[in-house]
């Protein structure tokens, strides 16, 4: 569907803080779009490609992060930029800190979804309303009453429940990978490099649109509305407060007031 229209609908029922972005992988021998940053070149930085998102969801800017631009080790492994080695897959990278054993960092990191080594050559992530390229997967971070929205919009034609993955870690490979290759939305819970290093916060969440369902989703956001279920969530404002001892005590004396004056008067 036309990008334009998604992202009016994507502002008009959830008016998110940042930008929700298009994503796009990039095959071998595939030119980038035009007038795209690169962070080695543009930046003089070395992303992870968490970070990279932040800045193209905080800035407005497009960004193409090839092998070279990602400075995150675990991230070019999953992005297929570079070739797992025995170290990665016996789990020593993540022993320590994720898992108490190697045992079980193999474990997790064997769950990672992952792209073939070579299968793409560059990640482009820029604002979806302005997007010069078409997006495999769309990602929009919010907070959990606007994910909630984005999940009820997703079922809205087929029912049923929404399931996603969680590790708190890598969500890069949550976001991109998985939905590419499930071909399904995704609920993403920020990892903690997300929140270290591209400074998602503590409020925030976010959620993925693989392309063949961007259509989908902006008549569930229509319907869900159209149905009551709205952001912002309108509070149930119609009933009568209980107030405290000494205010219901001022409340009789005023009424007795009244009556008194009215008594006089007639």
């Amino acid at each position: 569907m036309d990008l334009k229209t998604f992202a009016e609908a994507l502002d008009r029922y959830l008016r998110p803080e940042t930008f929700p972005l298009a994503i796009r992988m990039v095959r071998p021998g595939e030119p980038l779009p035009e007038n795209v940053k690169r962070p080695l070149a543009d930046l003089e930085s070395r992303m992870a490609i968490c970070q990279g998102i932040a800045v193209a969801r905080r800035y407005g800017w497009t960004l193409a992060l090839t092998r070279d631009d990602v400075g995150c080790p675990l991230t070019r492994v999953a992005f297929g930029f570079d070739k797992e080695v025995e170290f990665y897959t016996a789990g020593e990278a993540c022993c320590g800190m994720y898992t108490e054993t190697a045992e079980a960092g193999r474990v997790t990191e064997a769950a990672v979804p992952k792209f073939s080594f070579s299968e793409y050559d560059a990640l482009v992530a820029g604002p979806l309303a302005r997007a010069s390229f078409v997006p495999d997967v769309v990602l929009v971070y919010g907070n959990s009453a606007q994910v909630m929205r984005l999940v009820t919009a997703a079922l809205f034609k087929r029912g049923g429940y929404l399931t996603s993955d969680f590790s708190g870690r890598i969500d890069c490979a949550d976001i991109v990978v998985k939905t590419m290759q499930t071909g399904d939305c995704q609920v993403i819970l920020p990892c903690y490099g997300d929140r270290v290093m591209a400074q998602t916060q503590d409020h925030e969440m976010a959620f993925t649109v693989p392309a063949a369902r961007f259509e989908e989703l902006t008549a569930g956001l229509e319907g869900t509305h159209r149905g009551g279920v709205r952001y912002p969530i309108p509070n149930f404002l119609r009933y009568s407060p209980e107030f405290p001892p000494k205010y219901q005590e001022l409340d009789k004396l005023l009424i007795a007031s009244r009556a008194s004056r009215a008594s006089r008067q007639a």
